[in-house]
């Protein structure tokens, strides 16, 4: 995975991380998808929007008490890193 943006952006308001993923291919993209949609209901925690094409995503991250960005967000967040980083 080449990811276009190396850390998430954090914006102040609304509250929220952002992040663009890019992909070699569409396959790549779409197991990252599923990987992504497994973990958020594992963890009980879901993006605010996800927005992808073929060969990239881009993850919206809102603060989940709505006024600031704290550990769970960055949790998440890293989780996801994790995720497109692949297996290993």
């Amino acid at each position: 995975m080449d990811e276009t943006q190396t850390s998430w952006r954090e914006q102040g308001k609304p509250p929220m991380l952002f992040k663009r993923f890019a992909f070699g291919s569409y396959g790549q993209t779409r197991e990252f998808l599923d990987a992504l949609a497994a973990l958020a209901e594992e963890i009980g925690q879901h993006p605010q929007n996800i927005n992808f094409g073929t060969t990239y995503v881009n993850i919206t991250l809102e603060a989940q008490d709505g006024k600031t960005i704290g550990a769970p967000e960055h949790a998440f967040a890293t989780r996801i890193d994790a995720l497109a980083s692949g297996p290993g």
